[in-house]
């Protein structure tokens, strides 16, 4: 195997790309899909089960018929893609795949046994705000992981507020609690981990602002108020007609 292999790079989040150094390598669409379902197996796949799931509307014999297309079409790319037996299949051990260094962050961002100042990034933030391969076409199969690495995203980005206001770095606690109310703006623990930060660098009616439009979303969207616990972080009164203000603490 030559030092080119270790080199290349498979992008899932935000769209599909393989790439080798700076250089973006062609893959066509069939490719596209078997490199995906491959990464996201992160295990070797009989070839029965491969074609069986990415060509499931179509008879075993003809889907068995579009992966030796498939396979072939990968060899002619001129980079060592598939570790191919002749009853097996996986991506190249040799491949780097975003997707996967991104789910480790994200766990040991919900590990609060672990530390994790070395993840705390720029670079972090931009994998856990990006979706995998939200413009590919809809399947069973992508679907289903999709919505996985969606969920536990959103978690990590609430993790990831929650450690950055701890280690008072407020600005980009916050941009980490935008980034999940924008995941799941449905989701009050996100608006949760955002007022909390907002309140921790002072910017009080910050605070109050994304208090508010977490009561609007969930009023219009659910019918809902805000938990008793959201409620509790930024105590209201009424002034100037009714309109809702954070109490101050003398009063």
């Amino acid at each position: 195997m030559n030092g080119q292999a270790h080199l290349i790079t498979l992008r899932l989040l935000k769209g599909f790309a393989l790439v080798t150094g700076r250089t973006s390598i062609p893959v066509c669409s069939s490719v596209q899909r078997l490199l995906a379902f491959l990464a996201l197996q992160d295990m070797p796949r009989s070839r029965a089960y491969v074609a069986g799931t990415l060509w499931p509307d179509v008879t075993m014999s003809r889907a068995n018929a579009n992966l030796r297309s498939s396979l072939w079409r990968a060899a002619q790319m001129g980079h060592p893609v598939l570790d191919v037996s002749a009853r097996e299949l996986a991506l190249s051990r040799h491949i780097a795949v975003d997707l996967r260094d991104a789910v480790a962050r994200a766990h040991r961002l919900l590990d609060s046994s672990r530390p994790c100042d070395d993840i705390l990034t720029v670079q972090t933030l931009a994998d856990l705000s990006a979706d995998l391969l939200p413009e590919w076409p809809e399947n069973d199969w992508m679907l289903i992981e999709q919505e996985q690495y969606h969920q536990l995203r959103l978690y990590a980005l609430e993790a990831m507020t929650e450690r950055l206001t701890s280690a008072q770095r407020y600005g980009e606690a916050v941009a980490a609690g935008l980034a999940a109310v924008r995941a799941e703006p449905l989701q009050e623990s996100a608006h949760r981990v955002l007022v909390k930060a907002h309140l921790a660098a002072g910017n009080r009616g910050a605070a109050l602002h994304q208090y508010e439009q977490c009561r609007r979303i969930l009023r219009e969207e659910l019918g809902l108020e805000p938990s008793s616990s959201l409620r509790a972080l930024v105590p209201l009164r009424a002034e100037h007609g009714g309109r809702p203000r954070l109490q101050s603490s003398s009063t």
